[in-house]
C-alpha cells in the first residue's frame, strides 16, 4: 500500500492559518490541552487529533496536562467527568454522540470548553471545533451544543475479499487483497479518521452479496482479522458490522437448510455469534440482503422476512446487537412482455404486511427511490408506511449511475430533497429526515447508511471533487436541516482553502453538478438509460426488453410509465394522500418525474409549456453547454490551486463533457427516429 505521505488528506489538512488576527486570537485558545479520563482510548484520540490539528495550524504544540494550568487552554473531556462548570440545560439534551463546545470569557479564564456527552461526544467535539477553525470562524462568545439526529450513522462497503470494489470506482479495496486482509491497515486508519470527522459511528467492511470467501469472516479462520479492523474503527468510536450469508449454515456448518424456523439452524447462529462477541464485545451486528437477485434468503423455505431478520436478531440481542436487513427486494427474473409486474411496487409489497412483526433490534434499510439509485425517481412510498417497525434510509455515494466518479455530480441536493419529502404518514410535516430518525413514530431505532465511494486511489474517490459526497453524507447523517450549500462551503474551506474565487467557483460547479447531469442523461424520471451491467454509458434500450423490470415503453407515439391506479400498475396507491392524488392526475405530476407514472404522447405540454420532445432536445444541449462551463469555471483556477488535485479534475471534467455529448446525440438521435417530430431550432441530430 502507498505510504501515507501520498495519499490526499481530504478535508483533514489543517493547513497552517494564514490570517494573522485569526491565527492571533487562536493561539490564544490553543496554548495547553488538559484532557480529562486520559483512560478511555476513543478520548485518547480525540486528544491527539486535537493537538496534531492545533500543532498543523497554528505552528506551536499545545502542552498537554491532566488538569487545566491556567489561563489561555483547552479542556477536554466527558460531562461530568470534568471540573468545568455546569452545562446550560440546553446543551444537556440529545445522545451520547452530542457534544458542547463553549468558550469562557477573557474576564474569566479565557479558554474554551469542549465537553461530550461521551467520549465519542468528545472526539465529535474536537473535530467540530477543527473545521471551525480550518474555516476561520470566530471563537469568541462561543456557545455550541449539537447532538446528532440519527442514532445509526452508517457506511456500507461493497468490498470483496479478492480486492475488488463492487460499483466501486475508485480503485480497489483498502480492506482486502488476494482473499486476505491487507497486511498494512495504515489507511484504514485513516479511513476511519475521515469517517469519524463527520460523525459516522458504524461501518459494515464487506459486500452485501457474500461470496464464498467472505462467509468465512465469521469464523476463526478470519475472525481474528477482524477484530484488528474493529480495534482501529472503536479507537475512533465506529462499529463494524459485517453483511452475513443467509445461507451460512449450510455453506459453513454442514446443514442441510438454512431455514430460519429449524432449531438446529437458530443454534448455528447462536454459536457463532457467541464467538464474534466472544472477541469482539462491541460488535456491531449483521446486514442482510436476501432474497434478492440471487441471493438466499427465506422464501426458499416458505417463510417471510420476519422470520428471517427475527432468527438473527434474537441471536445477536443478548449482546446489543442489531440487523439492519436491506428491502432491496424484486423479481430479477420479469418477463418484459408482462406490463403488469412493477419493479417499483416490491419493497412496498413484501414489507408493509410485516410492520409490527420485526423485533426491535431489527432495522430496515430502504433505498431512496423504489427503483434502484437513479439519478430521479420519486422517494419510496415504504418510509412510512410501517409505523410499528424501525427504518432506515439507505443512499448511494458511489455514483454508479450518476457518472461514477468520472462526471461531477454532487448528491447532496438529492439527498435533500429525499429527507425534506413530507410524507404525510402522520399528517402534514411527516418528513422523511423524522421517519428515519425514529422520531415520527414515538422515538424508535432509526438511522442513514450508504454505500462508500472509496478506493485505494490516491485522492481516495476518483474524483477530487467527489470526496464533497462522502463529506455531504456523514454531515447530513448528522443533521438534516443543514443546505447543500452549507455543506459544499464547510467542505471547500476545509478542501480547498478560503481564497474567495476558489469557494464561489466550486460552490457553484458543486451546486449545479446534478441538475447538469440530470439534463444530458435520463429525462422526466424515466431512468434506466445506460449499458447493462456496467451501467456507464448511455443505452436508450439498454434495459427495455431485459429481465430486471425497468422499461420506458417509447413507441412512436409516445414515452413513459403508466403507474396509476386508473389504468396502470396501481404504483402511486401506496403513497399517502395528497402524494398519491398528485402523482395519480397528469396534470398535477411535477414534470420532473412525468415519465416515472405517466406514460403521455411526446406532443404532451409541460408545465413550461414545452412539449415532451422538446424539452427531451432542449435539455440534452443544454447540459452539454453547461458541462462546458463546468470544466471553464475549473480551468479559471489553474493558478489558484495544486497542480496534481487541478490537473486530475481537469482530465476528468474533460471526459464529462466529451461524454455528455454522446449521451445528447444517442438519445437526442434516438427519439427523433422513434417519433419523427424535429427539434424546432433545427440542431444537430442524427437522422
Amino acid at each position: 500500500m502507498n505510504d501515507a505521505a501520498n495519499w490526499d488528506r481530504c478535508w483533514l489538512r489543517f493547513n497552517p492559518i494564514s490570517d494573522r488576527d485569526r491565527l492571533a486570537e487562536y493561539r490564544q485558545w490553543g496554548q495547553e490541552i488538559a484532557v480529562a479520563d486520559p483512560a478511555d482510548d476513543v478520548l485518547q484520540t480525540a486528544a491527539a487529533e486535537l493537538m496534531d490539528g492545533l500543532e498543523a495550524m497554528l505552528g506551536v504544540r499545545p502542552r498537554r496536562s491532566a488538569a487545566s494550568t491556567g489561563k489561555g487552554g483547552i479542556r477536554l473531556g466527558i460531562r461530568g467527568q470534568m471540573d468545568d462548570r455546569p452545562i446550560e440545560p440546553a446543551a444537556q439534551a440529545g445522545s451520547g454522540d452530542g457534544y458542547v463546545i463553549r468558550s469562557m470569557p477573557a474576564a474569566d479564564e479565557h479558554g474554551l470548553i469542549v465537553s461530550g456527552q461521551s467520549a465519542k461526544g468528545a472526539l465529535y467535539a474536537v473535530y467540530h471545533l477543527l473545521r471551525l477553525m480550518q474555516c476561520g470562524e470566530d471563537l469568541t462568545g462561543l456557545m455550541l451544543s449539537e447532538a446528532p439526529s440519527n442514532e445509526l450513522r452508517m457506511l456500507n462497503q461493497w468490498d470483496n475479499m479478492d480486492g475488488s470494489i463492487e460499483r466501486g470506482y475508485a480503485g480497489r479495496s483498502i480492506f482486502y487483497r488476494n482473499n486476505e486482509f491487507v497486511p498494512d491497515m495504515s489507511r484504514i486508519r485513516d479511513y476511519a479518521r475521515l469517517l469519524a470527522s463527520v460523525g459516522i459511528n458504524a461501518i459494515a467492511i464487506n459486500n452485501v452479496n457474500v461470496h464464498a470467501v467472505e462467509s468465512l469472516l465469521i469464523t476463526e479462520k478470519l475472525l481474528p482479522d477482524v477484530v484488528r479492523v474493529a480495534d482501529i474503527f472503536r479507537r475512533y468510536g465506529i462499529s463494524t458490522f459485517l453483511s452475513v450469508n443467509f445461507a451460512s449454515p449450510i455453506q459453513l456448518g454442514g446443514l442441510f437448510s438454512a431455514d430460519p424456523l429449524d432449531e438446529s439452524v437458530r443454534r448455528f447462529w447462536k454459536e457463532k455469534v457467541e464467538d464474534i462477541y466472544r472477541a469482539i464485545p462491541d460488535f456491531g451486528g449483521f446486514l442482510v440482503k436476501a432474497d434478492s437477485e440471487g441471493r438466499p434468503g427465506p422464501f426458499t423455505y416458505g417463510r417471510d422476512h420476519a422470520d428471517g431478520a427475527n432468527m438473527l436478531a434474537d441471536a445477536l440481542a443478548p449482546y446489543g446487537g442489531l440487523v439492519i436487513w436491506r428491502c432491496f427486494v424484486y423479481n430479477c427474473q420479469q418477463d418484459w412482455r408482462d406490463r403488469t409486474t412493477d419493479r417499483a411496487r416490491a419493497a412496498y409489497d413484501h414489507f408493509t404486511p410485516l410492520d409490527g412483526k420485526f423485533r426491535d433490534n431489527v432495522l430496515l434499510q430502504i433505498k431512496n427511490g423504489p427503483m434502484d439509485f437513479q439519478v430521479r425517481e420519486p422517494v419510496s412510498p415504504l418510509f412510512g408506511a410501517m409505523p410499528a417497525t424501525n427504518q432506515m434510509l439507505e443512499l448511494q455515494i458511489t455514483q454508479e449511475y450518476t457518472g461514477q466518479q468520472r462526471h461531477l455530480c454532487y448528491l447532496v441536493p438529492q439527498w435533500k430533497e429525499v429527507l425534506d419529502f413530507d410524507t404525510h404518514a402522520r399528517g402534514a410535516g411527516s418528513s422523511v429526515a423524522d421517519v428515519v430518525s425514529g422520531r415520527l413514530f414515538g422515538n424508535r431505532r432509526g438511522g442513514i447508511a450508504a454505500v462508500s465511494n472509496i478506493g485505494d486511489a490516491t485522492n481516495w474517490t476518483g474524483h477530487v471533487l467527489a470526496q464533497a459526497n462522502l463529506y455531504g453524507f456523514g454531515r447530513l447523517a448528522w443533521n438534516p436541516r443543514l443546505t447543500a450549500e452549507e455543506i459544499a462551503n464547510e467542505w471547500i474551506g476545509q478542501t480547498f482553502g478560503a481564497d474567495p474565487d476558489v469557494m464561489r467557483a466550486v460552490r457553484n460547479m458543486l451546486l449545479e453538478s446534478w441538475n447538469i447531469y440530470e439534463k444530458y442523461t435520463a429525462p422526466l424520471g424515466v431512468g434506466w438509460m445506460v449499458n447493462p451491467d456496467h451501467h456507464y454509458g448511455p443505452n436508450v434500450d439498454g434495459y427495455e426488453y431485459s429481465r430486471w423490470g425497468t422499461y420506458h415503453f417509447a413507441d412512436r407515439h409516445g414515452i413513459g410509465v403508466d403507474r396509476t391506479v386508473r389504468t396502470g400498475t396501481r404504483y402511486t396507491a401506496q403513497y399517502y394522500a395528497p402524494n398519491a392524488e398528485l402523482y395519480e392526475n397528469l396534470e398535477s405530476c411535477p414534470d420532473e418525474l412525468l415519465l416515472f407514472f405517466h406514460h403521455v404522447p411526446y406532443t404532451y405540454r409541460l408545465k413550461t409549456g414545452k412539449t415532451v420532445i422538446q424539452h427531451i432536445y432542449d435539455t440534452r444541449f443544454e447540459g452539454v453547454l453547461q458541462a462546458v462551463e463546468l470544466l471553464n469555471a475549473w480551468s479559471s483556477l489553474e493558478h489558484k490551486l495544486d497542480a496534481d488535485r487541478f490537473e486530475q479534475v481537469r482530465d476528468r471534467l474533460r471526459e464529462q463533457v466529451k461524454h455528455a455529448r454522446e449521451w445528447r446525440d444517442q438519445v437526442n438521435t434516438y427519439f427523433y427516429r422513434k417519433s419523427g417530430i424535429a427539434d424546432e431550432h433545427n440542431r444537430g441530430i442524427y437522422a
